[in-house]
Order: structure tokens, then C-alpha cells, then sequence
């Protein structure tokens, strides 16, 4: 195709005491809980919050752009720009134009022009576009391709891409299929393996994510992966999933290493990038004799080392992912984190190539680390708040940073001493007039006497001689610890704001706590994390300041899991929230990834443990009032969870409630409906347990 011309010393984890409270901004106790209530978190205002993603950093450190993401109530609709910092903090300023999209900003070598992806109005499907940096102008397309773009990296004089293409056609067959597809009448798809379908989306069977590269100056666009007879992983691909030397000497990248499609091995290949691409090279497989995955592969600034992430437990998301760094002229591998029980993923090459710096989560926090590339000795920067995946610029580190109390800020950060220094002031005319709650973070003892960490969220004016209600959540995953972050989907201060003490334990099987206590729940899922919930109960009914004849509890997908765990067992909470949930653990096979019968078999296989650990099965004891809330279009717990629970609860006879989202996935992200959700989660919870202090 012809196009135009044109862009870590490791630091103790200490859990604090619950005389350690944080707060910000705190309503004074003897102000009106009305005149509090306005200047809440509300939902509404959570919608005006403008969200900063991934920044990227011109090589000579001085110029940030992030994406910067705002919503638009009124129409339903969100918007994507580009934003120019600078890293010494004087300027911040929009590059790209209000009212569309720009996602995956990446700088040239020098730093003089910007490519970014964007849709626009003659445009069928995202395309690279190129922006000057050095001088005035527009942006200018570079690519036409019709299946469009994802993944982009500028690496010397190409910019890489990923495209969904049907590997036997070309570019104009394409365009015509493409085409033809959209005036289609017949809306069957047909499957013969597996994967059919990721998050909310169905695959298409015939379709195949591969790398592509284009000259900066334009030209034809040249295929990597395809001519070696490698497709990148199937249900989802990224930037991450591949890199490319400074030198374009050669090409990393995930691929299946078998041709179980059921159970992939996500490997990582190596190919020489030959004159033009790779057509007459072989890839090989540098992870063929590990069974679990191996990801995010990343070149050494010298191009000699090539460093990545593996896991060892096939079948287990959240098995400890060890950094590993392969000697492309030795061929060998040292893995660097053997020793240390905290997931290496999020991580990038010191400029020097002696380290790495990594967001790393750590004990329900996300820390910047810094990581020895000799010794693989962890030295932790961050401490309290979490951020994002680092970026250097110069001497210093930029990242996103959020917690409880605010969303994600741009900052740069001291990678000698963790000292950061705010870059944007976005969302500061909302938040200044936000009156926030306190949390803290407490330990209390578990399933068979463990400690557990809990965070707990306190209102607005909180008055330790009054008593309030208690909204005990559940978080998903199951191991995806809840994390001193700020959410949009499942807002703490949100719900604190509304009058009740919330309470969020990361039980066993949440991440960060270390392997043991990650995969202390399989295959059993019921039994730890249920005793654990049911002793962060008996911790806040011993607590003055909780109504105990105020108490309601809910979660969302393996949160709604184990709250209909709870469903069909005695309990003290007047009322449940089930959003997404695994309810029936053998009609989960229907999603798009079955987590547990994928390392533990199946029904067919173990069909007592099912008996025990699936809440369908416990059906009879249901007698909670129960508000049920799925979305048609989530794949992953499948809509049919949700209307079996709600007509075993209607078929019982038990208070129960029914809402769908016909057009939302997994989440609920579009921003009228967000506050449809929060507004009928809030009444249902007042019904049964009125908010505020007695």
C-alpha cells in the first residue's frame, strides 16, 4: 500500500494501625450533613473528572504528552485528547482538538515529531497520525489501512503497528471484505476452536493480529509476523506484546507455543529483522520449555539484552511473574526476582541499561521500585499512594499517580528519595470544593488465623461517638486486590459520601500479598475467603461506631461470586448487592476465559468440589433481599449468571430486584448509565439500611 508523506533495597511493608487516618479535606463535625452532602463525592461530579492515562517522554526528558480523557453527560459520549507538559512543570497545554479521539502517543528519535493514533472524519478505522513538535502544523495521516491500527512504536526511521487482518488477503481484498461484510444480511459467525470471544467482544475465527512497520516518511507497509508464520496472542494484543532494538536489528514478540488454543502457552519469539522485514528468517521460541506464560517482552537501550516477564503455574493469572533478562549473544537467561514474592510486569529499562523501574503492586498498593539488572535487588521509591508504569525523563521518573482521595495526577518523581512534584492541575476547580471522608488500613486475623488487610472508608465528619451503617464490599478478580487507587466504576469515597462506613478486605486470593496467599484459594474458592469476610463482620460488629441492625454487603463478578456465597449462608446483612456474578460455576463455561476450570479441570472432572463451592448450589438457604445487576454484552460472566440468580430468588420468593444493561459489558462505562447504577445501588442500600450517623 502507497500512502502520503508526512509523526529496588526492598522497603518493609508495614500495615497501619487504625490510629493511622488519612484524610483530606475533612467536613468539620458540627457542619449540617446536608451542607456536606452537596459538596460529596457524588457520581455526578465523578463524571466531570477529566483521566489522565500513560504519559510518554521525548528522549531528552523535557516534553510529557499524556491522553487526556473528559465525558460528556449530555450526549453520552467521551473525548480523547492530547496534552503537551513539560517536565519542569510551566507548561501544560491541549495538542489535539476537542471533540475526538487520540490514544498511544509515541515520540520520533528525536523527539521533533509526534505519532498518535486517531479516527477521523474520512478515516473507517483508527490510522497513525504524525504532529511536528519543532514547529507549527497539523497533524497528518500516514497510514490507510483498512483493518486499522493498534500497538504503535517509533523505533529509528519505522513506526510499528498491530492490525487484525485475514492473513491470506491484501490490502484491497481486504477493503472489498470489508466492505462486503458491513452489507452482509447473514449475522452468523461460526467458531471451530477456541477463543470465540474476549471481555465483549466475538472474534473472528479467520482474522489474525500480526506486526506490521511503516517508513516515517511513508511507503509501503511492510509485514514482521506474517512472513514467519507467527500470530501475536489471539484474544488481545498490545504494545506490550512485542519490541523492536534501537537498531531494528531484530524483532520480540507473544505468540501460542502450541497449538492448544483452549490452554495457550504465551511464549516469546525472536526473529532477525532482514533488510526490509523478516520474510526470509524463522522465529524462535527463546520459552519453549516453561508451561506458564511469558510476556512483555523489552530490547536494553544497548540492544543486547532482552528482558521479560514469566510466570511458572500454567492455567493461573496470578501466579508471580518473575522479571527475566536474556543474553541475545550468550543465549542464556538469568531470572532476576527468583527470590522476591511480588509480580514484576509493569517495568521499563533504566536509560543507563543497569536497571529497571517498575510499578509494582505491593501489599494493596501500587509502588515504584527500582530493580538492580546485575543483582535483581528491589529497592522501593514509593511509599503510600500508587502510581503508574514509570517513565524516565532525565534524572528523574514521570507517572501517574492516584489514591483513595484523588485521581490519577501527572508527576515527576525523585527515584532517589520518592519526592514528587505535581505537573497538571487538572480536575482542581471540581475537587476543591470536595468534601472527602478519612480511611485507614486495619489487620485483623482470618481464615485459620492469618492476618488480613482491610481498608475502611470513613464519611464525611465522621463521629466516633455515633453509630453508623456498614457497606462491607467484595472485590472481583478473585486475585485482584483492592488497592489504595481511585475507581470510577466502584467509587469508596462515593459510597462513604452517602452516609455509610464502607469497608473493603483484601482477603486470600488477592494479589500483593505474595504467592502463598494468592493461591491459597484454589481450587476451594468458597472456604478461606468466606471465613475472612465473615470475620471482617465480627470485626465491625465489635466496633461502637457500627449499627450492627445496619449492615448490607455486595460485590461485583467474583466479588458477586462470594457475596451469593454469602446469599446461602448465615448472615447478618440486610440486604446484598450481585453485580456480574459467577453464580453458577458450570454454566461459566459460556464466558470467554473459564479461570477455573482452565488449571483444576472441570465439572467433568471434580464434580463435589463443584457441589461445595458453587452458590447455585446453595439456593435453599437464600433469603436475603437481593439487588441483581448484569450487563448483555459482558462475556466474561456471561448475562445468563444474572438471570438465573434472579429467578431463583423471584422462584423463592425472596425481595429482589432485576437490572439489565442491555449495552454494557463487564462494567458499567457509559457515563448515564453509571449514574442509573450508583443511583439505584444507593436507594436499594437505604431501603434496608439508612445512611448516615444515629
Amino acid at each position: 500500500m502507497k500512502t502520503k508523506h508526512l509523526l529496588f533495597c526492598l522497603l518493609p511493608v508495614v500495615l497501619l494501625l487504625s490510629t493511622s487516618v488519612y484524610s483530606q479535606n475533612s467536613t468539620s463535625l458540627n457542619e449540617s450533613s446536608d451542607s456536606a452532602a452537596e459538596r460529596s463525592l457524588t457520581v455526578e461530579r465523578l463524571w466531570q473528572l477529566q483521566r489522565i492515562g500513560t504519559p510518554e517522554v521525548s528522549k531528552d526528558g523535557k516534553t510529557i504528552v499524556a491522553p487526556v480523557a473528559g465525558y460528556d453527560v449530555k450526549t453520552d459520549k467521551s473525548h480523547t485528547r492530547l496534552w503537551l507538559f513539560s517536565a519542569d512543570g510551566q507548561q501544560q497545554r491541549a495538542l489535539t482538538a476537542e471533540g475526538m479521539r487520540a490514544s498511544e502517543p509515541t515520540f520520533s528519535p528525536d523527539g521533533t515529531t509526534l505519532a498518535f493514533i486517531s479516527q477521523r472524519d474520512k478515516d473507517d478505522a483508527g490510522q497513525i497520525y504524525l504532529l511536528p513538535m519543532n514547529k507549527p502544523g497539523e497533524a497528518i495521516r500516514l497510514t490507510e489501512v483498512p483493518t486499522g491500527v493498534s500497538g504503535i512504536k517509533w523505533v529509528g526511521k519505522h513506526l510499528y503497528f498491530i492490525s487484525r487482518v485475514w492473513p491470506d488477503e491484501n490490502w484491497q481484498e481486504m477493503t472489498a471484505r470489508l466492505k462486503e461484510d458491513k452489507e452482509q444480511k447473514v449475522s452468523a459467525k461460526q467458531w471451530n476452536a477456541l477463543p470465540y470471544s474476549y471481555f465483549d467482544r466475538y472474534l473472528e475465527e479467520n482474522r489474525q493480529a500480526h506486526l506490521y512497520r511503516i517508513a516515517a516518511s511513508g511507503g509501503d507497509i511492510q509485514p514482521i509476523t506474517l512472513p514467519l508464520g507467527q500470530q501475536l496472542p489471539r484474544s488481545n494484543q498490545s504494545a506490550g506484546s512485542y519490541d523492536i532494538d534501537s537498531n531494528e536489528q531484530y524483532v520480540a514478540f507473544n505468540a501460542n507455543g502450541w497449538d492448544n488454543q483452549v490452554d495457550p502457552k504465551i511464549d516469546i519469539f525472536l526473529a532477525r529483522l532482514d533488510g526490509a522485514n523478516a520474510q526470509s528468517n524463522t522465529a524462535e521460541n527463546l520459552t519453549k520449555d516453561n508451561q506458564a506464560p511469558d510476556s512483555n517482552p523489552t530490547f536494553s537501550p544497548d540492544g543486547k539484552s532482552l528482558a521479560f516477564s514469566r510466570q511458572q503455574l500454567q492455567g493461573f493469572y496470578a501466579d508471580t511473574a518473575r522479571l527475566v533478562v536474556y543474553d541475545l549473544a550468550k543465549k542464556t537467561s538469568r531470572v532476576l526476582t527468583s527470590d522476591w514474592d511480588r509480580s514484576v510486569s509493569n517495568f521499563a529499562w533504566a536509560n543507563d541499561g543497569r536497571g529497571f523501574y517498575a510499578s509494582i503492586d505491593d501489599a494493596a498498593t501500587r509502588r515504584l521500585y527500582y530493580i538492580d539488572a546485575r543483582t535483581g535487588k528491589p529497592r522501593a521509591i514509593s511509599g503510600e499512594t500508587s502510581f503508574g508504569q514509570p517513565v524516565q525523563a532525565g534524572n528523574d521518573l514521570i507517572a501517574t499517580n492516584d489514591s483513595f482521595l484523588y485521581p490519577a495526577r501527572l508527576v515527576s518523581i525523585n527515584p532517589r528519595n520518592g519526592s514528587t512534584r505535581r505537573l497538571d492541575s487538572c480536575n482542581d476547580d471540581i475537587l476543591s470544593n470536595v468534601e472527602l471522608g478519612t480511611y485507614e488500613s486495619v489487620t485483623y486475623q482470618g481464615a485459620e488465623g492469618k492476618d488480613i488487610q482491610m481498608w475502611i472508608h470513613y464519611p464525611p465528619g465522621f463521629d466516633k461517638s455515633k453509630k453508623y451503617p456498614l457497606l462491607m464490599l467484595i472485590h472481583g478478580g478473585p486475585h485482584n486486590a483492592f488497592s489504595n487507587s481511585f475507581s470510577y466504576r466502584w467509587n469508596s469515597q462515593t459510597f462513604a459520601s452517602w452516609g455509610y462506613v464502607t469497608a473493603w478486605p483484601n482477603f486470600h486470593g488477592s494479589s500483593s500479598f505474595g504467592q502463598d496467599f494468592a493461591d491459597a484459594i484454589n481450587p476451594d474458592w468458597r472456604t478461606k475467603p468466606l471465613a475472612d469476610i465473615q470475620a471482617a463482620t465480627k470485626w465491625f460488629e465489635n466496633q461502637s461506631w457500627i449499627d450492627t441492625d445496619r449492615m448490607v454487603a455486595g460485590g461485583a463478578s467474583y466479588g458477586g461470586y462470594l457475596t451469593s456465597i454469602l446469599l446461602g449462608t448465615e448472615h447478618p446483612y440486610k440486604a446484598l448487592l450481585i453485580h456480574a456474578a459467577v453464580y453458577n460455576m458450570y454454566s461459566q463455561m459460556a464466558a470467554d476465559f473459564a479461570v477455573h476450570s482452565t488449571r483444576f479441570g472441570g465439572f467433568w472432572e471434580n464434580p463435589e468440589l463443584y457441589k461445595q463451592i458453587s452458590p447455585h448450589y446453595h439456593a435453599n438457604k437464600f433469603n436475603t433481599p437481593t439487588l441483581v445487576i448484569h450487563g448483555q454484552q459482558d462475556l466474561r460472566v456471561p448475562v445468563g449468571q444474572g438471570f438465573e440468580l434472579f429467578r431463583t430468588l423471584q422462584s423463592r420468593g425472596v425481595e429482589s430486584r432485576m437490572i439489565y444493561f442491555p449495552d454494557e459489558n463487564h462494567w458499567i462505562l457509559k457515563p448515564n448509565n453509571s449514574i442509573y447504577w450508583y443511583n439505584e445501588v444507593k436507594a436499594w442500600l437505604t431501603k434496608f439500611a439508612e445512611p448516615g450517623a444515629q
